[in-house]
């Protein structure tokens, strides 16, 4: 699939961006311009047209002169959620397995990855969901969830399309990525790639957009938010409206463990009598008080995420009679969204997400000199925009209770915690737990984690239930073993 390329282009003419400038007090983006050879003026002059400065103005006097302050709900409370044990809070998960099987078989299920991030953290030069994630097979993100997709295939005989949000820093490169591999064995009709949007950077004391170069604008990507206006404007909400598509699972890159389809979630998302299928999300049960994952909670009559920096630790510290934590429900960046819900997102101003405050050092030019300044603390500010901030504008917005050895095993980090080293033992806890559910004897170590290391591709299997069908008779897995099925 290819991103729309009719949607109309802003004008790069110089009178025009001139005119623009002075309009929002940015007039000094052009402060080199005629120092610059014609190649660069023209690059400036189109980077200049493709952003949003008649907005400007109200976001340095909304964030940037005055820090916005958050402010808890009066009424605030923990969410409820659909609990991952269902003997302990009773619903019907069949039943929704069954709404969920039904909307994916019929072609009414797309999936979504936010794919902007690079891989530094992980001292990997590329974009992130190149990095090898299989605990086994060392497959990479990528086809991680292109297997996934494969796995429906087998399942549903459907082909599920599959948008990828870049960044401007990695698109090419991923896209590369697919050309080099045959798309995982996927069509290519059937993966549309395309950039997320970008916002500049801003002085902090001043407001002003800073340069990053003479003949280039300072600019941080606009956040997971952004992925609302990038589908719209790319084409993609288009695309998925024109092949019967209702509803997009929401994912992101760094999870090797998602579901891409989990027909229970979506089932739930689209059914259950206490969702308006228009935004729906999973949640773990925190760690710990101080682990830094954004909450799930109701105030003012609504699901909401509050981050873990906005919700007081006295609050987050707070216990219920069976020692558990009161605000217990973990955000893992996983959700279920209605077309309809991101196309009203994406096109009635009413509903636009509200954007975050960070405050950044931000490498620049100085507009005197010309010279570069690599600041040594604070001097900027970046506005991007976070997904689960739609969350309150549903009518209704329900939360699935998911196990974190099930879904949750990031790679965020070189070592330690949310590592490849950490994601390869919860990949093998996973799987381990599957085996023994169909009665495949798994040996341990003496400290009871399995002694071996395991990987079970989603074309293999998503659940024990799906595993137990595709294991071979007899298997066995012997000791300090390497495994993949």
């Amino acid at each position: 699939m290819s991103p729309n390329t009719n949607a109309p282009q802003p004008s790069t003419d110089l009178a025009d961006i001139r005119a623009r400038l002075a309009a929002s007090g940015q007039s000094h983006l052009l402060h080199f311009y005629d120092q610059l050879p014609a190649s660069k003026r023209a690059a400036l002059l189109a980077q200049i047209a493709s952003l949003d400065l008649e907005s400007l103005p109200a976001l340095i006097e909304g964030y940037v002169r005055r820090a916005p302050k958050f402010e808890l709900p009066r009424d605030l409370k923990p969410a409820r959620f659909y609990a991952h044990d269902a003997s302990r809070i009773p619903w019907d998960r069949e039943k929704f397995r069954h709404v969920g099987e039904t909307l994916i078989r019929s072609g009414k299920v797309a999936a979504f990855v936010v794919a902007g991030g690079q891989g530094s953290r992980l001292g990997y030069d590329g974009p992130k969901g190149c990095f090898q994630g299989g605990a086994v097979s060392g497959k990479s993100l990528f086809q991680i969830f292109a297997d996934n997709l494969l796995g429906a295939m087998d399942r549903y005989s459907v082909r599920v399309p599959w948008y990828i949000m870049t960044s401007p820093l990695n698109h090419d490169a991923t896209v590369d990525f697919f050309q080099k591999h045959g798309f995982f064995g996927l069509s290519s009709r059937d993966v549309m790639f395309f950039p997320q949007g970008v916002m500049p950077s801003l002085d902090m004391t001043s407001g002003r957009v800073l340069l990053s170069s003479p003949g280039e604008v300072a600019t941080n990507p606009d956040g997971h938010g952004g992925a609302i206006r990038a589908l719209h404007v790319s084409g993609a909400l288009a695309n998925m409206k024109s092949r019967g598509v209702e509803h997009v699972s929401y994912f992101q890159v760094d999870n090797p463990c998602v579901r891409v389809l989990d027909p229970v979630f979506l089932g739930l998302h689209a059914a259950a009598s206490d969702s308006s299928a228009e935004m729906s999300s999973k949640m773990v049960p925190k760690a710990s008080p101080e682990e830094k994952v954004g909450v799930f909670c109701e105030g003012d009559g609504k699901t909401q995420v509050i981050e873990y920096s906005d919700l007081p630790m006295d609050l987050q510290r707070e216990r219920m009679p069976d020692g558990s934590l009161r605000f217990i429900a973990g955000s893992i960046a996983i959700h279920a969204l209605s077309v309809d819900f991101i196309e009203r997102l994406a096109t009635d101003k009413s509903f636009a997400l509200p954007y975050h405050r960070a405050e950044k050092k931000i490498p620049h030019v100085d507009l005197e000199t010309g010279r570069a300044v690599t600041p040594d603390a604070n001097n900027g500010v970046k506005l991007e925009r976070f997904v689960f901030d739609a969350l309150p504008m549903c009518k209704a917005s329900i939360l699935l209770e998911t196990d974190r050895v099930e879904e949750f095993a990031p790679i965020k980090n070189a070592s330690g915690a949310d590592s490849p080293a950490s994601s390869r033992d919860l990949q093998t806890l996973r799987a381990s737990r599957w085996l023994a559910s169909c009665g495949v004897h798994v040996p341990t170590r003496s400290d009871g984690q399995p002694d071996c290391v395991i990987e079970i591709s989603p074309r293999t299997a998503t659940c024990p239930e799906e595993l137990a069908r595709a294991l071979p008779s007899g298997f066995t897995i012997a000791p300090g073993a390497k495994v993949a099925l």
